[in-house]
């Protein structure tokens, strides 16, 4: 197919509830498998699309009976069935979850609490420790959970409340100071399932799960958005299992942020380079892009071997989370596996925009999704109002009135829409770089183009004393190599404008200091 508009698919059901979506998936694929995980160290528990149901009701019928309906839950763990069981519990029998980061230390965590007003508390065991002082909260784990709902009749009726009550309290990444509660309805979370889903189609059966759950990306979208399509969801628990359990699960697709996509670009290169076959790839590169322009596709048999690192299906990145340089676009798609770039913010459930199977723009975030409408405002700052915006801030009026305005929610980010409905974005607003003679810079810009190089780990760039500073973390091998560094700060420089250039490049020894979604925090790494 042409890269060029088509209409929107409809291989997902357009759904009004969460309850609505389980009860459709057991009438339609009840046998077909819709979660599987690890269990020990070398055991795989698999739950049917009928299981998780059944499930589902047995943990209402347990939350309904003992906490009744109108509580604020807090979940904390990692990704789990059981997780999901007490999240999905929690939403269809009138109650509110708050999805905790369970990287946090415990006093924020007992503070996230507290603001959240959650006075519930499921917990996995190897995080209960967070919560063991929590005043005034009720702790359960989320295995004594399972284990109690199991003996649970199922004559509950799962609850498909009204698109404006409140669902879930997600809190921002706090990259610039203390998280708000972002209070996502019922609506908002249905909305972002079915209209991301009329934007893609994952083309295969299984995804593999990395992002976690107390993020919109992971839960709603990464998880939610394939429970709705009905694929099988192979949930990943730990980031030091990510390579054996991409082997197990063998992805179609899967949800990452750019960190993990750069990662894996360099361990992949490396692997290259060790391995002698440099060569042969870049021979292998040649023919295949030969071969397309007249209209014949061998990357997947041409580069069987690379993409078996990635279990051998895997056709689709969806990259979200922050900016994806199109650099690593451009580098998957020579071997078979095209990168989707999208966009979106907590306050938006989170997906606003996604560049589709067979319509898209290197460079952009794509298009818009159904029912969300998208502006820039004179200051050139994208701002959506739609069906998957926030309600607002969990009991802070003031901040909620910062970011919305007429029903329109302003991102903080800028960018551009081109002709064709392709949003661009050249940067956050918040961390522009204003010169004394007037001159804006976005510093994520010249961030891109130094990271790309092999050489650097993290670079972050800032402005002191009137001087444009990059600041870099290098890979292990490039440690202290300043000359390096040198002629790569030359490199970057070349061609651009005076006021554009970089000054001075600084090393440091130890990673940036970034929040549990690893994106570096600026105002705690730029020197005051």
């Amino acid at each position: 197919m042409k890269n060029k508009a088509y209409p929107l698919y409809e291989i997902a059901p357009r759904i009004g509830s969460l309850a609505e979506m389980l009860e459709i998936k057991l009438e339609k694929c009840p046998d077909d498998i819709a979660i599987r995980y690890r269990k020990g160290r070398d055991g795989i528990e698999e739950r049917t699309y009928g299981q998780v149901y059944h499930e589902v009701k047995k943990t209402a019928s347990w939350i309904s009976k003992n906490y009744g309906s109108g509580n604020h839950i807090a979940i904390i763990g990692e990704n789990s069935y059981e997780w999901l069981l007490a999240f999905l519990g929690a939403l269809t029998t009138g109650n509110v979850a708050v999805p905790i980061d369970k990287e946090l230390p415990a006093a924020e965590v007992e503070w996230l609490l507290k603001k959240a007003d959650a006075g519930k508390v499921f917990v996995s065991k190897t995080y209960s420790d967070l919560v063991e002082n929590a005043e005034g909260v009720q702790v359960m784990t989320l295995k004594e959970l399972q284990n109690a709902a199991a003996g649970e009749s199922e004559d509950v009726e799962l609850l498909k409340p009204d698109k404006d009550e409140t669902a879930a309290i997600f809190f921002t990444s706090g990259t610039s100071g203390k998280s708000k509660g972002v209070v996502l309805s019922h609506g908002n979370i249905v909305s972002e399932i079915s209209e991301a889903s009329a934007m893609f189609d994952p083309e295969g059966k299984s995804t593999l799960v990395v992002l976690p759950f107390h993020h919109t990306f992971g839960l709603n979208v990464a998880t939610l958005m394939a429970y709705n399509y009905g694929v099988t969801i192979f949930l990943n628990k730990s980031l030091k299992r990510v390579k054996e359990d991409i082997l197990e699960s063998k992805p179609d697709v899967m949800m990452m942020v750019p960190l993990f996509i750069e990662t894996f670009y360099k361990r992949l290169s490396e692997g290259i380079e060790k391995s002698g076959q440099a060569k042969r790839v870049a021979r292998g590169v040649k023919l295949s892009q030969a071969l397309l322009k007249i209209g014949i596709d061998k990357r997947r048999k041409i580069f069987k071997e690379i993409l078996k690192t990635f279990g051998g299906n895997l056709k689709y990145i969806i990259s979200g989370g922050a900016p994806l340089n199109p650099f690593y676009v451009k580098e998957f798609r020579k071997f078979g596996i095209e990168i989707l770039n999208g966009y979106g913010t907590t306050e938006c459930s989170p997906c606003v925009a996604i560049n589709r199977n067979y319509f898209k723009k290197d460079g952009s975030v794509g298009q818009v999704i159904h029912g969300t409408e998208t502006r820039i405002s004179e200051d050139g700052e994208v701002q959506f109002r739609g069906t998957v915006r926030m309600q607002g801030y969990y009991n802070d009026p003031e901040a909620t009135a910062e970011v919305i305005n007429d029903g329109w929610y302003s991102t903080g980010d800028l960018g551009h829409v081109d002709e064709d409905g392709f949003l661009f974005l050249t940067g956050r607003k918040k961390n522009l770089i204003i010169l004394s003679n007037g001159e804006n810079i976005s510093p994520e810009e010249l961030e891109n183009d130094f990271q790309i190089d092999p050489g650097v780990n993290e670079v972050l760039v800032y402005e002191k004393d009137s001087k444009i500073i990059a600041e870099i973390f290098p890979e292990e091998k490039f440690m202290g190599n300043q000359e390096y560094f040198d002629q790569l700060m030359a490199k970057v420089n070349e061609g651009r404008p005076a006021y554009k250039q970089i000054a001075a490049v600084k090393l440091r020894d130890e990673e940036f200091i970034k929040n549990t979604s690893k994106k570096i925090i600026r105002y705690k790494n730029i020197p005051q």
